[in-house]
């Protein structure tokens, strides 16, 4: 196994073990349950109005896109708490200069990390895609439009995590860590909100903000611009982190 997957293994392996993972997992999923069952709870209310109507908004549209909209919301929440120690708490343990000094490269620590914080957060998208998905058997789901939220849901998960890595790399505690990634990750999301207000399209504010990004997958357009977008402020973050690990070799 690289040294890459080795790394991750042991985050991974690492964040099971202690109590806050599984006990996140478990707020999630009893949320994600709530929300869904209501959603669906309300979709019958509506289905005798909805047949009346021509064009009238599916299950899709009506349960498994709010859901999911929700669950972005909570992955601001849930990506700072698991993405904290990632790096502050190597440091903290002083293993770090250990992993420094091994001559395994700063960029493979951090993909390392990252791909073990994700593996934990890309399990919070996949609670959120199920629940819905398991109507698909007795009802009519948009699977087409399901998967490509699904998609949306995963690359912005990873730039959440991978701005959650930048920030423990350069933070000394895990709260200020945790706190980073929450303040940063929200001016992201809520960025064009004043411009949108004066009805401001297509300018630069707009596109720098992650809410503009993720929207055309929930409404089922595989858009490449923002599979870019997404890539690239994932790559910067993991860049930055990488370099914070460089400086912290050489002062020693």
């Amino acid at each position: 196994m690289s040294t890459v997957g080795l790394i991750a293994r042991n985050d991974l392996r690492r964040q099971f073990v202690q109590p806050l993972a599984w006990g996140l997992l478990a707020l999630v999923c009893a949320l994600f349950a709530w929300q869904f069952l209501v959603a669906v709870d309300a979709f019958l209310l509506a289905m005798p109005k909805l047949a009346a109507l021509a064009n009238a908004p599916g299950v899709t549209d009506l349960v498994a896109m709010p859901l999911l909209r929700n669950a972005s919301a909570v992955l601001l929440v849930i990506v700072p708490l698991l993405t904290m120690q990632s790096l502050v708490g190597e440091r903290r343990a002083q293993t770090l200069p250990l992993l420094l000094a091994a001559d395994v490269g700063s960029l493979r620590i951090v993909l390392g990390k990252f791909l073990g914080a994700y593996a934990v957060v890309a399990l919070v998208v996949v609670l959120a895609v199920a629940m819905p998905l398991a109507l698909a058997a007795g009802t009519d789901l948009d699977l087409g439009r399901l998967f490509t939220a699904a998609l949306g849901m995963l690359l912005f998960a990873a730039t959440l995590t991978a701005i959650g890595i930048a920030c423990s790399a350069w933070t000394t505690h895990p709260a200020l860590a945790a706190l980073a990634t929450l303040v940063i990750g929200s001016v992201l999301v809520m960025l064009d909100v004043g411009a949108r207000l004066r009805d401001v399209d297509h300018a630069l504010i707009n596109w720098l903000a992650m809410s503009n990004h993720l929207e055309p997958f929930l409404r089922g357009v595989f858009d490449t611009g923002a599979v870019v977008y997404f890539v690239v402020v994932s790559t910067l973050a993991l860049l930055l982190a990488a370099r914070r690990l460089d400086t912290l070799h050489t002062r020693g």
